[in-house]
């Protein structure tokens, strides 16, 4: 039998604001556990929360950028659960006014086709504080955390409008795409400014309705987020093909192991009890305050990348790539701008840049290669100073920090030979040194020609160490080996 999965996702993005939510405390991630827990993060008797005005603007932007309803009201409620993080014994969210209604996101699928992606709703909602199992407090025992309780969270719901684990991290990748840009969240996964609840179920191909869903919990990664997706639906199918039952749980997926596990039965809302949240009063949003929000809004990646296919002559796709971070969009714009050179800017960027970047594990911020100084290098490139392959051995030594590319290619006596007189000579003794290779060009068939002309040209790019002008050699190249065969011939 063959099977369809429907996919929706609920993901906790992090606010990037000073102070929590309710509390002055601070959100400054990595400082001495429990020393940025107030006595309202502790829920301390006679204490009282205070909304964050920045939190609710921080979450009409996002309304805005997925073309969301913004109600008129949102109100609070208390979400009531045991869980030894949680000090309060309740968690202060949104469920039946949330302060985002229905929206939708475009995606654009590998082939090029567009789908809009549903977004049920969004809601403000604290975070949890952490329990940290390290094993240093002692056989058995485990720490609690509460400098991150407090932290304000936008819980973005979608529709079950994903099908397949490949349209689910695109989904993911545009909405970690968008916080960013818009400056609400900082994106660092690592960190858990973006983590990634998945709803999982199957049905049989062709069906229309929805099976039993799982859901698995903090995905704090793309990689993850596939790989515990992939897993899933496999284990869903082949516990029906078995002739069994999907049970509705929540899930947690090991990424070193690669397993999944269940964590407990999966609850509906009436299991925790929601009701208003008495010392909050119900959030006012008028339409003035979102006008001004509106107009404050920075550039969204898909009017980034139509800028940058508009002004920069790049393709779509590169465009897109781009696009997706501000911080790889301006430095892309700083290269294209140094070098004059915008497709070669791109294809630096996106190519060795990248490629390197992301074998390190590096953010483009932490780049070690300077958007300038790359700049530079390629605009070597064009005006044909190196070649290619030359700048590609300069690159490695900027990234290893030995000096700007004009201090290399100095240092190094690594300047292409453009010289014609100088590549003459150098293709003449090439062709004298080499008659076996010169007779195999001329009296093998045009077809086989490009090949024979590639082994010569090798030889000469080996002879002047990579530093040919390969262009104006490979001309210079084929014209005597061209007259050579006329000669021969007549």
């Amino acid at each position: 039998m063959r099977w369809d999965s429907v996919i929706g996702l609920e993901i906790h993005v992090q606010l990037s604001t000073v102070t929590k939510i309710f509390s002055g405390a601070s959100t400054l991630f990595g400082a001495k556990p429990n020393s940025q827990a107030c006595a309202i993060d502790l829920a301390m008797p006679g204490t009282l929360p205070v909304l964050n005005s920045k939190a609710v603007d921080n979450a009409i932007m996002l309304g805005l950028a997925i073309n969301a309803e913004i109600p008129p009201i949102s109100i609070f409620e208390r979400k009531n659960y045991f869980y030894p993080d949680l000090p309060k014994g309740y968690q202060t969210t949104q469920l039946e006014w949330p302060i985002i209604g229905k929206g939708k996101v475009p995606i654009f699928l590998k082939d090029g086709t567009k789908k809009e992606i549903r977004i049920h709703h969004a809601h403000l909602e604290e975070d949890a504080g952490k329990s940290l199992h390290s094993g240093s407090f002692g056989s058995g025992l485990s720490g609690i955390d509460l400098n991150r309780a407090g932290t304000p969270l936008i819980e973005i719901v979608t529709e079950p409008d994903l099908s397949s684990a490949t349209e689910a991290v695109i989904f993911a990748k545009k909405i970690h795409s968008l916080v960013t840009s818009l400056g609400i969240c900082d994106g660092h996964m690592a960190e858990g400014s973006l983590r990634f609840d998945v709803n999982v179920s199957v049905r049989p191909n062709g069906s229309t309705a929805l099976g039993t869903r799982t859901e698995t919990k903090n995905l704090n990664s793309f990689k993850f987020m596939k790989e515990a997706i992939i897993l899933e639906i496999d284990r869903q199918i082949e516990i029906l093909e078995d002739g069994g039952t999907v049970i509705q749980e929540t899930r947690l997926y090991n990424g070193e192991t690669k397993t999944g596990y269940s964590m407990r039965s999966k609850e509906e809302a009436n299991d925790y009890r929601y009701f208003p949240c008495p010392d909050l009063l119900p959030v006012k949003i008028t339409k003035s305050h979102v006008q001004e929000i509106q107009k404050k809004l920075p550039e969204l990646p898909d009017e980034r990348s139509i800028r940058l296919v508009s002004e920069y002559g790049i393709g779509a796709f590169e465009a897109d790539i781009l696009s997706t971070s501000k911080e790889l969009s301006n430095y892309f714009e700083i290269v294209a701008g140094k070098c004059k050179n915008p497709k070669q800017a791109a294809n630096w960027t996106l190519g060795e840049l990248m490629g390197r970047l992301n074998t390190a594990n590096l953010p483009i911020m932490e780049s070690p290669v300077a958007a300038e100084d790359l700049g530079v290098l390629v605009e070597r490139v064009c005006d044909h100073t190196i070649s290619g392959k030359i700048a590609k051995q300069v690159f490695e030594a900027m990234w290893k920090g030995e000096g700007t590319a004009d201090v290399i290619i100095r240092d190094r006596n690594l300047k292409q030979l453009t010289d014609l007189k100088t590549l003459n000579e150098l293709v003449t003794s090439v062709i004298s040194d080499n008659p076996k290779m010169v007779n195999d060009f001329i009296t093998s068939g045009p077809q086989h020609r490009k090949k024979k002309l590639g082994g010569l040209m090798g030889q000469i790019m080996r002879r002047s160490k990579g530093q040919a002008d390969p262009k104006r050699t490979n001309d210079l190249l084929a014209r005597k080996l061209c007259e050579l065969t006329n000669e021969q011939e007549d």
